[in-house]
């Protein structure tokens, strides 16, 4: 495989899993990170995620483990793993566990309808938390519809899209480039982008917004205003599977005024888009020193705030 200039793994949490599609009891096999891993369900209702092996003699425990309680048996010789520590927490035909016999235990969180995970390449604790989003337990905005695609490009590179306003107009098809405006807030963290542009909807033509809130380079809520009393809102979370593959995952609502007159086109229009992303996503490499012009000035600035979520310990993580 052609090595495309990927830089590595940025720090930040993740969505391993929509919720919906982990059950209680349930176990997982999933992909992230460039690591294998367990996901599961306790009987008490806990999401947890592990890394995959056993120590013991290398069996994968989502490929025929199951939940025990809070743990997760291995298939191979029933040795069983706390969903929490990690720790191997029984050995039916051993009394005395090995101080050796654990797995690693990543951090998990779950809200907003997904399941997310902490990566760090140091290993380090997280630093900050998932975004709360209030409009998926509010009754005035309808359920949330989900979307899902992966793409073999880098993170970075789909995260970048965000805040390169000229390529609307050239790969999107919007009538010219829209002003963009771009701040930075949490100790500059947290990036705050929001874009004019003047559109027709079934409800007329109305001078819109598009407010755009990151969370490091895999958390995003986008949120479209402009129509008097219709709010149209999607949280995101875009996860490195590898260096060179990504899924995102949208979750999107709109206030249930607007569902049937404005909502669906919303909805059904922005996840369309990305297709027109993918051509491009799927055949470009990652220019780690991008030859920008006078009019890149907003891809430079998001290339100099990506790189605060990279380890200094990579050598190929500042990009």
């Amino acid at each position: 495989m052609m090595d495309r200039g990927a830089p590595f793994i940025p720090n930040g949490w993740y969505a391993v899993a929509w919720s919906k599609d982990v059950g209680v009891g349930d176990v997982k096999r999933i992909r992230y990170f460039d690591n294998e891993m367990v996901l599961f369900r306790t009987r008490s209702g806990k999401a947890r995620v592990l890394d995959a092996y056993c120590p013991h003699l290398g069996a994968h425990l989502a490929e025929g483990g199951r939940v025990q309680g809070e743990s997760v048996r291995c298939p191979f010789h029933a040795w069983e793993f706390d969903g929490e520590s990690g720790e191997c927490s029984k050995i039916p035909y051993c009394a005395r566990i090995p101080t050796k016999a654990r797995v690693r235990a990543w951090d998990v969180r779950e809200l907003t309808h997904m399941i997310f995970v902490w990566h760090h390449a140091e290993g380090k604790p997280p630093s900050w938390e998932v975004p709360k989003a209030p409009h998926y337990d509010d009754s005035d905005w309808s359920p949330a519809r989900t979307f899902e695609i992966e793409v073999p490009v880098h993170i970075q590179d789909m995260a970048e899209n965000n805040l390169d306003p000229v390529h609307f107009e050239y790969v999107h098809r919007m009538t010219g480039t829209p002003d963009t405006e771009v701040s930075f807030e949490d100790d500059g963290r947290v990036m705050h982008a929001v874009s004019y542009s003047t559109q027709e909807t079934p409800m007329g033509t109305f001078d819109m917004q598009l407010v755009r809130d990151t969370w490091g380079l895999g958390l995003g809520t986008v949120e479209s205003s402009g129509i008097p009393g219709v709010g149209l809102y999607m949280f995101t979370s875009t996860s490195p599977i590898d260096r060179d593959t990504t899924i995102s995952r949208w979750a999107l609502t709109t206030t249930n005024n607007a569902v049937d007159i404005a909502g669906e086109e919303w909805m059904e229009n922005i996840t369309r888009g990305v297709f027109d992303d993918m051509r491009i996503w799927s055949n470009k490499i990652h220019r780690a020193e991008p030859v920008l012009c006078e009019a890149d000035t907003l891809l430079a600035e998001f290339r100099r705030w990506a790189k605060q979520f990279y380890s200094p310990s990579e050598t190929g993580g500042a990009r």
